[in-house]
């Protein structure tokens, strides 16, 4: 039955969002702490099993379209489920390059305060956690909040651009160590815009309202 094949789609979904859950708060962890077997374990262990997933999930739904022929609601939330599992996919691939940057950070450390890398990575993690509980739920309040705190990501991946620069006015040397960390702070950035899309997709499931262009909507 098309039903118990959405509800087996979605605890599949769910398992692969806990994963990348799992890789982006261990990637900030082991940058942060000086971890290396942590972010090791982000590159070598999860990212074949969310790889796994996609295909896995890709499959079920293109699948599912052909055998069942969805229409109105049901076949919005096959596309996004579609959606959404490119977007874990996407996910999982930023938290592995802040992996590979962190690696060079911790063999080239660079003297700055990680208060901010901190406040992006413990928010993109939140902000992926309420948007999959947001699309299990189908709460459309909490997609919205989610939308709505990308902002906070934002300020902190500037005030860091921001202190990044001035640090390397005059210092050649920390430039490529000052860059990786940019680096860093993009992927977070672009995690948070991701989890971001996967709230908008909630709403659309739910309401059919596509706020993707009209956020003010």
């Amino acid at each position: 039955m098309f039903k118990d094949r959405i509800v087996e789609l979605k605890h599949k979904l769910i398992q692969d969002a806990s994963l990348v859950e799992d890789m982006i708060g261990k990637s900030i962890r082991g940058l942060l702490d000086r971890n290396s077997g942590l972010l090791e374990e982000v590159i070598n262990t999860y990212e074949p099993r969310v790889n796994d997933y996609d295909r896995d999930i890709e499959k079920m739904c293109v699948e599912l379209i052909a055998q069942y022929e969805p229409v109105a609601r049901d076949l919005r939330m096959v596309i996004m489920i579609i959606k959404m599992n490119k977007d874990l996919e996407r996910m999982a691939d930023h938290a592995v390059n802040i992996c590979e940057s962190g690696v060079f950070l911790l063999q080239n450390p660079v003297m700055t305060s990680s208060d901010d890398l901190r406040l992006m990575g413990e928010n993109s993690v939140r902000m992926l956690k309420d948007s999959i509980n947001a699309f299990v739920n189908e709460d459309v309040t909490l997609a919205q909040a989610v939308c709505e705190r990308d902002s906070i990501v934002d300020d902190a991946g500037d005030k860091i651009l921001k202190d990044l620069t001035e640090l390397m006015r005059g210092k050649i040397d920390v430039i490529p160590r000052c860059l990786q960390l940019m680096r860093i702070a993009h992927n977070l950035e672009r995690i948070a815009d991701l989890a971001t899309n996967i709230s908008e997709e909630v709403i659309y499931i739910v309401e059919g309202r596509d706020v993707k262009h009209h956020p003010h909507d």
